[in-house]
């Protein structure tokens, strides 16, 4: 299948890989070796899966940074709602997963520089999206795990790379502009309304331990509030996100 190159807004600038190169892997590698920066766009040419990375560079504290991941998710499930059929339900699984008609299908990535500046500001952050649209395996039949979905399965057969990844990026300037403006307020509530597990038993893997509880929602930084049975338990998004989970890095 053949797909027009995606058009990008003039504030971001794209590098396109093939496959096997993963795009959130290059950013990392570009970001750590200064070869991109702000505004750099790394995306697959993989026509069956989206995945891009955005490189940025914070001009704010570590604990703002990181509610760049929640900027991304809230801007991803604008995108694709705006080019999928209506009755497609867009919702996410804290910290960083994206499920479709209830049906897991992709995940958002998130690495910050350790390294800072003297105001405290990650010298860089990569985000990223990945997501399935349809599955390219051979002798696997469609369904089989139950927890899992394409778009395609999902009735967004109509819906190509090139057009969830220009989708998605202007949803992101949009929303990065809102935060700039608003805070993180807007976002935090955009992203609850999406909520997937919210008030439902929930079990949450935090630096190789899991913690089951009730998920109440978010504080005002977006850090997993659980109810336990010893309490409330208040989870950082940094103890649970991850950049490249092992399939990424397959």
């Amino acid at each position: 299948m053949h797909l027009p190159e995606p058009t990008f807004p003039p504030l971001l600038a794209g590098h396109a890989v093939k496959r096997p190169v993963r795009p959130f892997a290059r950013a990392l590698e570009g970001a750590r070796a200064g070869a991109f920066g702000a505004g750099d766009v790394v995306w697959s040419r993989d026509v069956n899966r989206l995945e891009c990375a955005i490189v940025l560079e914070p001009e704010v504290t570590r604990e703002r940074a990181e509610e760049m991941l929640y900027v991304a998710m809230v801007a991803f499930g604008d995108a694709l709602g705006a080019i999928a059929p209506p009755e497609v339900a867009v919702t996410y699984r804290w910290p960083q997963t994206i499920l479709v008609n209830g049906g897991v299908a992709g995940h958002m990535p998130i690495v910050l520089s350790e390294e800072t500046g003297a105001d405290g500001a990650p010298a860089w952050l990569v985000v990223g999206a990945e997501l399935v649209l349809r599955d390219d395996s051979k002798g696997i039949e469609p369904g089989l795990d139950p927890d899992r979905t394409t778009l395609y399965e999902e009735g967004c057969g109509e819906v190509t790379r090139t057009g969830l990844l220009e989708s998605f990026c202007r949803h992101f300037l949009s929303w990065v502009h809102s935060w700039e403006l608003e805070g993180f307020a807007p976002v935090h509530a955009m992203w609850l309304g999406r909520a997937h597990d919210r008030e439902k038993p929930v079990e949450i893997d935090c630096g190789g331990k899991t913690l089951t509880g009730t998920f109440v929602g978010l504080d005002e930084r977006g850090n997993l509030l659980l109810r336990t049975a010893a309490g409330m338990e208040m989870i950082p998004t940094a103890a649970a996100a991850r950049g490249i989970d092992e399939a990424a890095a397959a």
